[in-house]
């Protein structure tokens, strides 16, 4: 069967969290954005969408997140964008099973806005190719096009410059401690390093590197800080994007899952399988 194929109207869409295995800071534009280095790596868990076609044109939430305007929310707005870009006028009510927390570095917000892309682009026979859909996810957000993309990618720019990268096998505890850190803060702290050396694509291997915005996180968070704590007792953990959410790699499922036994009553966490692609990649070309 034709990948595109087993996907329908009446299918659950996956919009996998993903995690930074290594992210640095090399450098700073004139207009002020940072520019990165960073490897993604998708995770076989997240939130979970689903589509129900409306011949209005609208485009409308099922179940808005509290505290966010549906005006406001990616989905929505990756939906109307892809209708302004192509000029469809079909509608869609969308569903968002919400998984991943928000604010925890795990790219949830941005995977949900490129499965809403892929599916819609489906769904509506518009035929964009892929190229096309990063360019339109791009402006909703730096870690878009990463999903649109489709496969593990090796990262630099502001993010959306992607090289596939083939990553081995693995099984990650994923903690969510209970803070949500905003990127922008993050981001602004004079205490940010901005000078680490970049590195060809090449050079990565698993457990390269660190992450730049960690230490900053921790500073101002000290939940972060705790859970990072807890889980290094097992194996080397780290931070993923700018926070709050930690995680380290196993190569084993029962190694992973051990760790999380151990999991104290107050934390949150889970494993998941690193994936070889996105679970939609084959959606378009």
């Amino acid at each position: 069967m034709n990948p595109s194929e087993q996907w329908a109207w009446s299918s659950v869409y996956p919009a996998p969290a993903k995690l930074n295995l290594f992210l640095h800071v090399v450098g700073r534009r004139a207009d002020g954005y940072h520019l990165l280095q960073t490897l993604f790596r998708f995770v076989g868990y997240g939130d979970l969408l689903t589509f129900a076609p409306r011949d209005d044109g609208v485009v409308t939430l099922a179940r808005p997140l509290p505290g966010v305007p549906p005006e406001s929310d990616l989905t929505v707005r990756a939906a109307r964008l892809l209708q302004a870009e192509t000029g469809c006028r079909r509608g869609v009510e969308i569903s968002v099973e919400k998984r991943l927390p928000m604010g925890g570095g795990l790219g949830g917000g941005s995977s949900d806005a490129a499965t809403v892309l892929l599916a819609l682009n489906h769904l509506w026979r518009l035929g964009l190719p892929r190229r096309r859909l990063q360019e339109i996810g791009l402006a909703l957000g730096a870690d878009v096009p990463v999903f649109v993309f489709g496969r593990n990618a090796f990262a630099e720019g502001v993010g959306e410059e992607l090289l596939p990268v083939d990553v081995p096998p693995a099984w990650y505890v994923v903690l969510e401690p209970p803070v949500e850190v905003p990127t922008v803060e993050i981001f602004r702290s004079p205490e940010l390093r901005r000078d680490t050396p970049p590195i060809e694509a090449g050079v990565w291997t698993p457990g390269f590197g660190g992450n730049d915005l960690q230490a900053v996180a921790i500073a101002r968070f000290p939940e972060v800080a705790r859970h990072l704590q807890w889980l290094s007792r097992f194996a080397e953990a780290r931070m993923t994007g700018s926070g709050a959410c930690v995680f380290s790699a196993f190569e084993r499922e029962d190694a992973a899952r051990a760790v999380l036994a151990e999991l104290p009553a107050d934390m949150r966490g889970w494993v998941a399988p690193g994936l070889p692609e996105h679970p939609l990649a084959g959606l378009c070309s």
